[in-house]
Formats: structure tokens, C-alpha cells, sequence
């Protein structure tokens, strides 16, 4: 089972990147399940459109995940609450629209996505490490599931790696996003869970994060010209990792970062 999991949409530039090559990626590399965050996709960058939402899926995206900047545009509220293939994190305080995890089939296989949202540095949620635990007592790799994948949006890579030390052997994949920056530290843990800190984003490297460069650094200035913050314009570069599962066990036999285009 051949998964590509990419790193959150920045901006137009992200979309843009997005619709003209996600088909090709997926025929060239043979995927058979494509996870895609798209917390960041609207045009401003904060959150993500119906229209978004439409765009990732029809260019071969099979589930969307996402994270802090998720009820950044209203109108997904309704999508999330109508469309299971949009994802919010699980542990997001209780009575939230949307779910934290769904299970997918993808032709004789059960592939479970589950985002998480980190506790340290971004907005208040539940113990993610209690719901982490609950998770995996309950969608247990085998016989729940044939493949889960974990999507973990934090700030810190301690807690990120925790996170992967938890899931290891009872995941396929673990990996961070939210930080825009992709780590070199993919590989496969000991017990069989592809890991890598974070995947980067789908955006403007030429940038802060996927943000104009000019503007943000007016605002470590304290510039009083400086603007809100507003996506970089430019060839946006593709980044996350591609995953080979096992039929057999549902771990992973291969993790291999991807970045393409751009920077």
C-alpha cells in the first residue's frame, strides 16, 4: 500500500501547485491512498474554503486533515459537519463539529486518519497524549484497521516525537505538521511506524513560513507599514513523505520524503 501524506497548503501558490501536479504525483509514484493537510489553503492563508475543499479532493486528495487555523473560515463549519473526508483534530475541546478520525476503504483495505493537535504553544485542547491513548485503544492496526496514519499539528518537535514514540508498532505513519519547515529526520522507528517531525508545506519557500518575506520581517521591525500577514507569491515546492505499508503487518517497509518543484 503505497501512501502520500503532504504538508499543510499555503496560499494560492499552494493550491495553485496542488491542482496542477497532485495527479501526476500519484500516477508517477503509484499511491493508493493520499492524505493531504490544507489547514492554510484559503487564499490569506488561514484556514480553508468549500471551494478549497472541492479543488484538493478533484485534484486526487482521499482525506483532508488540518489543525489550529481550521475554523478560520466559517463556511467549513457546514463542510466539516456533511463531508467526512475533512478532518478536525480529535482532541479539540468538546462540542466541536466535524470528527478527529475516520476510517477509510480503499479496495479491499481499512486505512484510519487520525489528526491530533499539540498542547504546548497553540490554542487550548485536550491532553493530547490521553487522546492519543484512547485512540489506540480503540483502532487497533489489524483489527480495526489494515494501515492508520497519524497526523500530529504542533509546535515542538519533543512533543512530536513523543507522539511518534507512542505510536510506534501501533501505527503505519506518524507525521508532524504546522511548522511550514520539512525535518530530515524521516525514517522507519523500531517497532515499524514511518516518522518524520515535520513534512514541510505545500507552498512559497522563497518566504517566512509561506509568508511574504518583505512583511514579516516589517513586523519583527515593529514597522508600523507592516500589513497583516499575506501568503508569498512564486512557485510554491511540494513537500511530504511517501509511505510504503505492509499488507501483512500495516507497518511501514518505506518512508521517503518528497519535496518537488520550487525551492
Amino acid at each position: 500500500m503505497n501512501i502520500l501524506i503532504l504538508g499543510d497548503i499555503c496560499g494560492i501558490s499552494g493550491m495553485k501547485a496542488i491542482k496542477s501536479n497532485l495527479k501526476k504525483i500519484i500516477k508517477e509514484n503509484n499511491i493508493d491512498f493520499t492524505v493531504v493537510n490544507g489547514e492554510n489553503a484559503a487564499d490569506n492563508g488561514k484556514g480553508i474554503t468549500k471551494k478549497n475543499v472541492e479543488d484538493i479532493i478533484n485534484s486526487g486528495a482521499d482525506v483532508i486533515t488540518s489543525g489550529n487555523h481550521i475554523w478560520d473560515q466559517k463556511e467549513i463549519i457546514e463542510v466539516i459537519s456533511n463531508n467526512n473526508r475533512v478532518i478536525r483534530p480529535e482532541n479539540l475541546l468538546k462540542g466541536q463539529p466535524g470528527k478527529g478520525y475516520e476510517i477509510f476503504k480503499v479496495k479491499d483495505k481499512k486505512i484510519a486518519v487520525i489528526n491530533l493537535i499539540g498542547n504546548v504553544f497553540m490554542k487550548k485542547s485536550d491532553d493530547v497524549f490521553l487522546a492519543a491513548k484512547k485512540f489506540a485503544s480503540e483502532v487497533k492496526l489489524k483489527r480495526d484497521a489494515d494501515f492508520i496514519v497519524v497526523d500530529f499539528h504542533g509546535e515542538i518537535t519533543s512533543e512530536k516525537m513523543a507522539i511518534g514514540y507512542f505510536f510506534d508498532g501501533k501505527a503505519t505513519a506518524v507525521v508532524g505538521t504546522h511548522t511550514h519547515v520539512p525535518t530530515s529526520d524521516t525514517r522507519v522507528l523500531n517497532k515499524g511506524t514511518a516518522y518524520q517531525t515535520d513534512l514541510g508545506m505545500c507552498g512559497v519557500y522563497n518566504s517566512v513560513i509561506g509568508m511574504n518575506g518583505e512583511n514579516s520581517l516589517k513586523k519583527f521591525l515593529k514597522d508600523t507599514s507592516a500589513k497583516r500577514h499575506f501568503p508569498a507569491d512564486g512557485e510554491a515546492t511540494i513537500s511530504g513523505l511517501l509511505v510504503q505499508g505492509d499488507h501483512e503487518t500495516g507497518l511501514a517497509k518505506k518512508a521517503e520524503q518528497i519535496i518537488l518543484g520550487g525551492s
